[in-house]
């Protein structure tokens, strides 16, 4: 793995992560507020994790779905 980010390639992949992953790692920390897993074990906290990333995909569905049908919003709320 290290030698793949000292290459040029590899750092510059590496170097988006902050643009694609660490935004979705913030919002699920502070706007969840993840801190930390409430169960323990391996397959609990997979299927905990994979519940929290379903609800942040399912949160960015609904407002792109959302702002695709502006007249939608103002009729319900």
């Amino acid at each position: 793995m290290a030698r793949k980010l000292r290459s040029k390639k590899g750092s510059k992949i590496y170097a988006q992560r902050k643009a694609i992953v660490e935004p979705v790692n913030g919002q699920i920390k502070e706007a969840r507020g993840l801190r930390r897993f409430l169960l323990r074990g391996l397959q609990k906290v997979d299927g905990e994790w994979h519940l929290i990333a379903a609800t942040h995909n399912l949160l960015k569905l609904f407002r792109y779905r959302r702002s695709q049908q502006p007249g939608l919003v103002a009729a319900t709320g």
